[in-house]
């Protein structure tokens, strides 16, 4: 990927995030944003990209959208006060920029409580979010929910329309309002890292940017939210999850499972401030998802070798987490903790009770743990056919070839 792509990808997000402010249509703010990339494409590979993409970004798409209001005439009240404050701003350039700078970080995390509304549905304001805070793909986010992308295309289609139709504002909420869209909020930044965590539509495996975004916003909701217990402990499991990128692909990219990384690249910094984080939110004594899966991600961190893994621990604990988040994918990680304290067919014996559930046919991740518990049984032409198709169902190129390699194996 080229420089210009890379710039794109990555000022994406924060550019609308401060367009949809300073335009309050969210409609309005991509059209925006649109036109200024078109012109970015066009100009950054003959001029280069500039030192603040995203306050190049944003400014040419409010200028866009200025000169098209002033051209049909519409909506003339509203330009009246846009014209008015471009006036009373200063003139240069790099004036501007370096004022959009000061609001593009906080832009973000005020976004993402702007976007998880109360009047939506919890996960229209979760996939809206995604798509406007993390610049994810409609695929990516169908991943993320089990569902087609033609069908998480109708849900967004449908949320943008009953936000158009109800008139429901773009602003930031009352500090006295947090509190009732933290869960959507919450949810948003843990589905931000996963998709950095396992990339389902890109090229590389890790998004290290998407996981350092989502630890950063991860940050700064520890601060505005220092006694609920839940925001400290989703913090906690980011950093110990992201404690363990640098061994996760060897030199070549390719996938090393956990069982044979090598934990000395494991990065320490992070495991003892997860750790630490998974004790206080523990000690507030009100218990909920996040901090159940960074206390699991905390006993995987305790092994310094994978024979010293507590399993029974770990599988117990997903018992916990099936009671608070209760899902099919948490039912299958359960599955997988035990067949390592307890044998393959332990393991298999409650993947069972998801055969016939639609989301876990989709799932390439269901399929390619079948499969190597199968394997591990003794059963390979059974190994061979999940294993085949969890290979339709992924498409990340890492993924794809550790799954050929698991296939050839078995012969």
């Amino acid at each position: 990927m080229d420089q210009v792509a890379v710039e794109v990808r990555a000022s994406y997000p924060k550019a609308l995030a401060t367009l949809i402010r300073l335009l309050g249509d969210f409609g309005a703010a991509e059209d925006a944003l649109q036109e200024a990339l078109a012109r970015a494409v066009e100009t950054w590979p003959r001029d280069g990209v500039p030192d603040n993409a995203v306050a190049w970004l944003v400014t040419t798409g409010r200028r866009w959208t200025i000169d098209g209001y002033r051209r049909r005439r519409v909506e003339a009240r509203y330009i009246q006060s846009v014209v008015v404050a471009e006036a009373a701003e200063p003139a240069e350039d790099s004036v501007l920029e370096e004022a959009l700078t000061l609001h593009v970080r906080d832009d973000l995390l005020a976004l993402l409580f702007t976007c998880c509304h109360p009047a939506i549905a919890e996960e229209a304001q979760i996939s809206l979010t995604l798509k406007t805070v993390a610049g994810l793909s409609v695929e990516e986010i169908a991943r993320a929910f089990l569902v087609s992308p033609a069908a998480m295309e109708r849900r967004l289609s449908r949320v943008k329309r009953k936000i158009s139709e109800a008139k429901i504002p773009y602003e930031v909420p009352k500090a006295a309002l947090l509190p009732e869209r933290l869960r959507a909020v919450l949810a948003v930044v843990y589905l931000i890292f996963n998709e950095g965590y396992s990339a389902s539509g890109h090229k590389q495996l890790i998004r290290v940017e998407l996981c350092d975004e989502a630890i950063r916003l991860g940050r700064l909701l520890v601060r505005l939210f220092r006694d609920e217990p839940e925001v400290v402990g989703l913090l906690a499991l980011l950093l110990l999850q992201h404690s363990r990128h640098r061994a996760r692909l060897d030199q070549n990219g390719e996938i090393v499972l956990l069982d044979v990384q090598d934990r000395s690249l494991w990065d320490m910094r992070l495991t003892v401030e997860g750790r630490f984080l998974v004790e206080k939110a523990l000690r507030m004594k009100r218990p909920g998802g996040y901090q159940v899966q960074a206390a699991i991600a905390a006993v995987h961190s305790e092994a310094l070798a994978p024979e010293d893994t507590d399993w029974a621990q770990i599988a117990e604990l997903y018992g916990v987490l099936e009671r608070y988040q209760p899902s099919p994918v948490v039912t299958l990680n359960r599955a997988v903790a035990v067949a390592k304290d307890q044998g393959p067919e332990a393991g298999l014996a409650l993947l069972q009770a998801l055969e016939g559930s639609a989301d876990m046919q989709r799932y390439h991740h269901f399929h390619a743990a079948k499969a190597a518990l199968l394997a591990e049984a003794g059963r390979a032409g059974e190994a061979a056919g999940h294993f085949e198709a969890a290979l339709g169902l992924t498409q990340n190129p890492a993924e794809r070839r550790f799954i050929e390699r698991k296939l050839a194996s078995l012969s």
